[in-house]
């Protein structure tokens, strides 16, 4: 069985950040559950030393697995950190046996998602675990994510939930960065297969934007490129549409810029939204961006701007429809994946912070729960049965003890 633990801070030393994070969170396990073999997920904001951070927990947890991923922000249990050094840890520790097993690659892009997916996914199998759910994280910048999906569950089948999430930056959409083996990586992925038999996932959704105007077309593009839209240079034709600069760099407009596409009629009730959202954080000198799915020739893509009422109705709702999959069940841990521009990029601290309690406290119901969540640039959520990756939303992972 495995068990979890949780821990964030915003301790400007990175090799103290590690260590006081691991030091509180497994400051709370029964010594009995201490293993030589643990699992330590770590999300960072982008000013850390990461290789102190690699250095630091090895000093305390020398035969531990690190891997992770940074953010524009940490969520913990203590609340959110957008400093430029906020740091937050969850411990997977096994009672017994290692009911979790980790595969990585170093360079997954748009053209090659689909292959390093499937190559991670087929040393998972390898390992003979029997996984039941699966986490990912990502590079942020320019994978094509849906491809990525479908390289897993071509090894796994459609049935195996998977979540997690892209790494991002401080929202200047330059560089993102992920670790894994003992390295820092800079357009990594890591797979985490968990194999706990008592544990199943319950995953929520939601995101609070609406359409503006009316939709315009994709009219050439090569997989997650769209080079042209409407028969112009694609950048400069959004930008127009927005009045921004031709050159006006994508990391900016992520929090104003981003693209819907319509929804098949069965997933928008439960999604409480018709449409699905895109996030650009790539664009080459050519005038094309880069999507964080295929974007294929016809593709309708609206501008979407955020409805305040809408993000916290939505969410409520969210979070009401989650509590009932629930049910009375143990909440085992919980890890979370929230889109940057929803951080401060969004809200003031304040509103942040009110929006953070309403999506803790069903769950917590007042008791501090084992919880990692991190400001990322995209989310890995199921929704309806279907493994989808989203952007600008809110999404949940609660680990359920059966």
């Amino acid at each position: 069985m495995l068990n979890f633990y949780s821990a964030s801070n915003g301790q400007v030393n990175s090799k103290k950040a590690i260590q006081q994070c691991l030091t509180a969170a497994l400051g709370e396990a029964p010594p009995s559950t201490f293993q030589d073999k643990m699992l330590i997920v770590v999300h960072s904001t982008i000013g850390h030393d990461f290789d102190e951070i690699i250095a630091g927990a090895r000093e305390v947890c020398p035969q531990a697995e690190l891997v992770g991923c940074t953010c524009a922000g940490v969520i913990g249990k203590e609340g959110a950190n957008e400093s430029m050094r906020g740091l937050g840890v969850m411990a997977v520790v096994p009672d017994e046996a290692q009911e979790y097993h980790v595969t990585s690659c170093d360079n997954i892009r748009g053209h090659n998602s689909y292959e390093e997916a499937r190559k991670m996914a087929l040393e998972l199998k390898a390992t003979q675990a029997n996984v039941n759910m699966i986490q990912f994280l990502a590079s942020g910048i320019d994978i094509a994510a849906d491809r990525a999906i479908e390289g897993i569950e071509s090894v796994f089948g459609a049935d195996m939930p998977i979540f997690g999430g892209t790494s991002s930056d401080n929202m200047r959409a330059i560089s993102s960065y992920q670790f894994a083996d003992g390295k820092v990586l800079e357009r990594g992925a890591i797979m985490i297969g968990y194999s706990d038999p008592t544990l199943t996932v319950e995953m929520g959704v939601h995101h609070g934007s609406v359409p503006i105007g009316q939709p315009f077309s994709v009219t050439r593009s090569e997989g997650n490129r769209v080079i042209e839209i409407e028969g112009e240079p694609a950048w400069p034709y959004l930008m127009s549409k927005l009045d921004f600069p031709a050159d006006t760099h994508p990391g900016p407009c992520i929090p104003v810029a981003g693209m819907a596409e319509l929804l098949p009629d069965g997933f928008r009730e439960p999604y409480d939204n018709d449409h699905i959202l895109r996030v650009i954080v790539k664009v080459d000198e050519d005038g094309s961006f880069y999507m964080p799915v295929d974007c294929p020739q016809g593709t309708r893509l609206w501008i979407v701007e955020r409805d305040e009422e809408l993000i916290f109705a939505g969410l409520d709702r969210m979070m009401e429809r989650l509590t009932t999959q629930i049910g009375d069940r143990e909440v085992a841990a919980v890890f979370h994946t929230d889109c940057a521009a929803r951080g401060r990029a969004m809200f003031d601290s304040i509103v942040k912070d009110e929006i953070i309690e309403n999506m803790q406290q069903p769950l917590t119901k007042g008791t501090p729960l084992p919880w990692l969540g991190m400001y990322g640039f995209g989310e890995f959520t199921r929704l309806k049965g279907k493994n989808l990756f989203h952007n600008y939303t809110t999404s949940i992972y609660a680990l359920i003890r059966q």
